[in-house]
């Protein structure tokens, strides 16, 4: 996958995560000018959003999309600022409950996607949006791991 495709996908995740027209109202975007943002066809290829309307969207966002795919693209990984946190995370055995829950959920969405011998797109979608569940509670985990530390 490119870049380029890599980022749009990203784009995609974060307006669907804040939803259509609350981006819209966020942004001052038409919903054509942000569908153009992470649309593959040829037309729109060189089509990105800007920087300040992705920092718009993910302050709206359960997940900083954009900014973790660009982390992902240079190798790093990213951690919550503590003050900034959800606060859903109660502690580190609640957040290998909420874990073990979401990993079967993956697990659920992938027995059911394979049972014809393919993945679709909707079904990788919605595997992706566990996956990004997961991700979620792994860095609460880490945030409650290094705060139990007293790191």
């Amino acid at each position: 996958m490119s870049i380029e495709t890599y980022l749009k996908k990203h784009t995609e995740a974060l307006v669907k995560d804040v939803g259509i027209e609350a981006a819209c109202g966020l942004t001052g975007k038409s919903k054509a000018t942000l569908g153009r943002y992470y649309s593959d066809q040829e037309e729109h290829g060189d089509r990105f959003m800007p920087i300040d309307v992705v920092a718009q969207l993910e302050a709206a966002a359960r997940f900083p999309h954009v900014t973790a795919a660009l982390a992902d693209l240079r190798g790093m990984t990213m951690s919550f600022d503590a003050e900034r946190r959800s606060g859903n995370s109660r502690g580190v055995n609640q957040d290998v409950v909420t874990l073990a829950q979401r990993f079967a959920q993956l697990m659920s969405e992938y027995n059911q996607a394979i049972g014809d011998g393919r993945i679709s797109i909707n079904e990788a979608k919605r595997m992706l949006r566990e996956t990004l569940a997961l991700q979620q509670i792994l860095v609460e985990m880490k945030l409650n791991l290094e705060e139990e530390a007293g790191a």
